[in-house]
């Protein structure tokens, strides 16, 4: 009797103490997480560059054509989730011209550069993930004459070439790998404002702009460094 009560004592004892020690181990690993997500976030800049895609519609009257794009940009925050952000990217891609044009052009390469300011706001924080919103506004320089044999690009119903004011606004998604990398993905809504011309010579002078929605997304590597 008095050793199943020893033995019985026994076995309570150690599952007291397999108990704390669980505690102390789910204690420990919330304790990493934190500060991992501190060491994470706090970061005062990130670096941001890679590729992408877009859906571009290149003239009122024309299909849409797909471009091929580069993005890079650099982030400075405030706090842990509002940052000011300046941006570059550019897109090359074949427009999709006129089928009936007399001129015998028929995809010409255009080239689209943004180069834009905004701000950032990171509203999902997690030690492998996190979720951002950010809103642009700046300028966008098209090269739509360049590929289209010294014909202007708008007797090919494309837009006139020039610098117009563009707007952005996307939702990114980071995986991070530490602390201070991580892999970025931002679908992107992207409008610009560039000029319909004349469809042949008829005179130089540009139709009003109407703001034109093009959509894709871009993706890239994020460095972060600094202290807030």
């Amino acid at each position: 009797m008095a050793q199943a009560q020893l033995s019985t004592s026994v076995d309570i004892n150690k599952r007291k103490q397999e108990a704390h020690a669980r505690r102390e181990t789910n204690a420990s690993r919330q304790a990493r997480i934190a500060r991992t997500v501190a060491d994470t976030y706090t970061h005062r800049y990130e670096v941001i560059g890679g590729g992408g895609y877009m859906r571009f519609r290149s003239g009122s009257q024309l299909k849409r054509n797909n471009e091929i794009s580069w993005n890079t940009a650099f982030n400075y925050y405030l706090n842990p989730k509002l940052a000011i952000v300046g941006d570059a990217q550019g897109s090359f891609g074949n427009a999709k011209a006129f089928t009936n044009n007399t001129y015998g052009v028929a995809y010409p390469q255009i080239n689209e550069y943004f180069f834009m300011g905004g701000a950032s706001y990171r509203f999902y924080r997690k030690e492998k993930v996190a979720v951002s919103a950010q809103a642009l506004g700046g300028m966008g320089w098209g090269i739509f004459s360049g590929g289209s044999k010294a014909i202007p690009a708008t007797y090919l119903g494309l837009w006139q070439s020039g610098v117009r004011p563009a707007v952005q606004i996307g939702v990114s998604g980071d995986y991070n790998f530490y602390p201070n990398l991580a892999v970025r993905f931002t679908p992107t809504w992207t409008g610009t404002t560039f000029q319909s011309g004349p469809l042949g010579p008829a005179g130089p002078n540009a139709k009003p702009s109407s703001l034109q929605s093009d959509f894709g997304f871009n993706a890239g590597i994020v460095y972060r460094f600094g202290r807030q």
